[in-house]
């Protein structure tokens, strides 16, 4: 095992090579012209990935005042999902929404059609689950398309190395891309993070983060119903399948480990976790499938031997606890208030909370919206032609998040070295997926997929 010196220097080597593995590519040789400098060209957007923040996201872009932009195509692999979105959009955006029968775009190829609606320097929304970002995200360059991207972005090793791979050929083509960990793009944690940066409670010494509530998204997935394939199926339900999404973990805690890791300007080096299952049957006494345990407790590590522990937990009932917490050599403060990036964050001259508080951000309300500052920010960068690529601090929080689901899920110690050069590829196949290929996962006879077994399965977590 190495030492946490040790696998921080290895890491931040392995970041500089992706560089110099970008720079022989044959995409990162070709220039793209800045298209959409001027604030009075006009943007056309692809959503592709409809649904929750896809329609979000989609809203947000339609929302920027910064110069026209338009929806012009939308795909996804279920019609159902693009309709109640497109019904959505058109209802709030009529002027800017055109998108005809021939521009919906359903299948697992849909995702090229939608792009191909596009000309150089336009907008694609990846917002489909994280299996398939490395995938839209190379035939975008591909294309010359800026893009904007949901968390997480990976849920292993191998697509993270490939994800570092097409950041720097997407920034060697000149090309934006955001990604939707919106902490960074919250007015108040910007502001808490320079004061903490400049030392204004201190070195930092502890961090806590906390998600506790009861169950959200698709965990408590039951048996496949007839009528869809288990691909589909899958695809449908992704948070109940680590392949598909790094499970809850990856897909809900992100937010707090990335805002943490910000806060401290560095990556935790290693993780060691626990968790279990626990309720896992419907009230009608049917087992549910998916792939998560109940409860997650990591303590991370950085290289200085800070600490940082993370609870989650997805069970109904319980104490909810949804915040993040920073404790210093000279003080104390709060990252998340409530919830991800929930304001005011706040500086405390003790290690008490309740008292001594010397600072309380205040920011504008136009720019609350945390969600709609990063497409502000995102489009400024392409109407202004300024440098703007989150695809790398992206792909490092998601290995952050796997490392901690990792080590809970086989009850080892798990390093970021351990996490990127992992070579188990929990779906390799996702650029040929059709509608009628197999799963990346099989079900038993009683219909339940396999599961983490702590101290069982060691080497990978299923």
């Amino acid at each position: 095992m190495k030492s946490s010196t040790q696998a921080s220097a290895s890491r931040r080597e392995f970041i500089k090579n992706t560089g110099k593995l970008a720079a022989v590519s044959a995409l990162a040789n070709v220039a793209i012209p800045a298209v959409h400098a001027s604030g009075s060209d006009l943007i056309q957007v692809a959503l592709i990935g409809c649904g929750g923040r896809g329609g979000g996201a989609a809203a947000n872009a339609l929302s920027v005042k910064r110069g026209p932009v338009k929806l012009v195509a939308m795909a996804d692999i279920f019609p159902d999902r693009l309709q109640k979105d497109l019904t959505k959009l058109q209802t709030q955006f009529a002027s800017q929404v055109d998108v005809p029968p021939e521009c919906q775009f359903i299948g697992f190829d849909a995702y090229q059609k939608a792009m191909d609606c596009l000309k150089p320097g336009d907008i694609a929304i990846f917002a489909t689950p994280p299996a398939f970002r490395w995938v839209h995200f190379a035939y975008a360059i591909q294309k010359g398309l800026n893009v904007f991207m949901e968390k997480p972005l990976t849920a292993d090793g191998p697509t993270s190395k490939r994800m570092f791979n097409l950041a720097h050929e997407a920034q060697a083509k000149n090309l934006k891309v955001g990604v939707g960990l919106m902490s960074r793009h919250n007015r108040a944690m910007q502001e808490l993070a320079k004061r903490v940066h400049d030392g204004k409670i201190g070195e930092i010494i502890l961090q806590r983060g906390y998600r506790m509530h009861g169950l959200g998204g698709y965990f408590n997935s039951l048996p496949k119903p007839a009528g869809i394939t288990d691909l589909l199926y899958q695809v449908q339900r992704f948070h109940s399948f680590i392949w598909a999404s790094g499970g809850c973990f990856n897909d809900f805690y992100i937010h707090l480990i990335d805002q943490l890791g910000w806060m401290k300007n560095e990556w935790p080096v290693k993780a060691q976790a626990l968790g279990g299952r626990q309720y896992r049957s419907s009230p009608e006494g049917i087992m549910y499938v998916d792939q998560n345990f109940d409860t997650y407790s990591v303590e991370y590590t950085y290289a200085d031997g800070t600490k940082f522990f993370f609870d989650g937990r997805t069970i109904p009932g319980c104490q909810q606890i949804y915040s993040s917490y920073l404790q210093g050599t000279k003080g104390s403060g709060i990252a998340s208030k409530a919830g991800d990036c929930g304001q005011p964050s706040s500086l405390y001259a003790s290690q008490d909370l309740s008292s001594k508080m010397f600072w309380e951000s205040k920011v504008k309300p136009e720019e609350h919206d945390p969600y709609q500052n990063e497409w502000n920010d995102l489009v400024d960068a392409i109407r202004d032609d300024k440098p703007y690529n989150e695809v790398q601090r992206g792909v490092e929080a998601s290995l952050v998040s796997s490392m901690g689901r990792m080590a809970a899920h086989t009850g080892q110690e798990i390093t970021f070295d351990q996490m990127l050069n992992c070579d188990f590829e929990m779906s390799p196949n996702t650029d040929k997926f059709t509608m009628d290929s197999p799963a990346p996962l099989v079900a038993d006879a009683d219909g339940r997929y396999p599961v983490p077994q702590p101290g069982i399965v060691t080497s990978r977590e299923y």
